[in-house]
This record gives C-alpha cells, sequence and structure tokens, in this order.
C-alpha cells in the first residue's frame, strides 16, 4: 500500500486502528510532546497545518488538532481514559521514561510501581492535557 493509500482503509487490516483524533487546549505543548513520544515509537510526520499535527506509523496516524472550545480533560469521566502503544524492547520503555522524567510537559504515573504497575513492563504517563499514555513492552 503506498504512502497517499494510509488515509483509505486497508481490507486486510479491518478491525485495527486506523487513526487517533486528539484535541489540545494547548496546541504548541501538546504537539511538542506527542511529537517527541511518537517520533520515539517510529511515528513520522505525517501533515502540519495551522490547527494541527499529525503523524504515522504505517497505516496508524495520531493526528492532534487545537481544541475549540477550553476545559479540562477528566480520564475518569465516560469517555477516552489512555491510549497504549506497542515498544520494541524493555530497553525502548526504559529510554522512554527517562524522556518523560526530563520533560517539564509530562510525568510518569505510578512511579513507586514502575515499570510494573499494570502487571507487565511498562510506562504510563501523562500527556500535558492529561491524557494517561502507556507504552508496553514484549515478554523478554
Amino acid at each position: 500500500m503506498a504512502s497517499d493509500d494510509y488515509d483509505h482503509a486497508d481490507p486486510d487490516r479491518a478491525g485495527q486502528l486506523h487513526h487517533v483524533e486528539l484535541y489540545a487546549s494547548d496546541l504548541d505543548a501538546s504537539a511538542s510532546f506527542w511529537g517527541w513520544l511518537l517520533g520515539e515509537l517510529g511515528y513520522e510526520p505525517k501533515n502540519d497545518w495551522e490547527g494541527g499535527r499529525s503523524w504515522r506509523n504505517g497505516p496508524t496516524y495520531v493526528v492532534l488538532v487545537r481544541a475549540a472550545a477550553g476545559g479540562d480533560f477528566d480520564r475518569d469521566a465516560p469517555g477516552l481514559n489512555h491510549l497504549a502503544f506497542h515498544a520494541a524492547s524493555r530497553g525502548q520503555v526504559d529510554r522512554i521514561t527517562e524522556g518523560v522524567r526530563r520533560r517539564d510537559d509530562s510525568a510518569v504515573l505510578y512511579g513507586d510501581e514502575h515499570p510494573f504497575a499494570g502487571g507487565y513492563y511498562a510506562l504510563y504517563c501523562e500527556d500535558p492535557e492529561g491524557l494517561k499514555v502507556e507504552v508496553v513492552a514484549p515478554e523478554e
């Protein structure tokens, strides 16, 4: 499938995630975090426009758009709680964790239980809007 075809469905991937669209109250802060994190996970920039950005990894892409209305994100309210990404290794989870710890716009969650807060090897962190993000390592 050509990269231009990624905006369309691939019948061989029926049921798999096509894309996720996130809204941000502070587009610049969120784009900085998501651009860094997605780059660490192998995503490449897809589009960049006045009100948003997107990144893709194969046929899956993440879109970040400036929210039209304000308000605080509440992952405990009905709706999205978190996004979880596959990592290539425990080492990649560790590198991303250290990167999150160095950033001013995100925080490692459940630090006292890290990296087994969910019962398996993973990073849990928050993006600048308070959305929980998980990066899950394979079994080794």
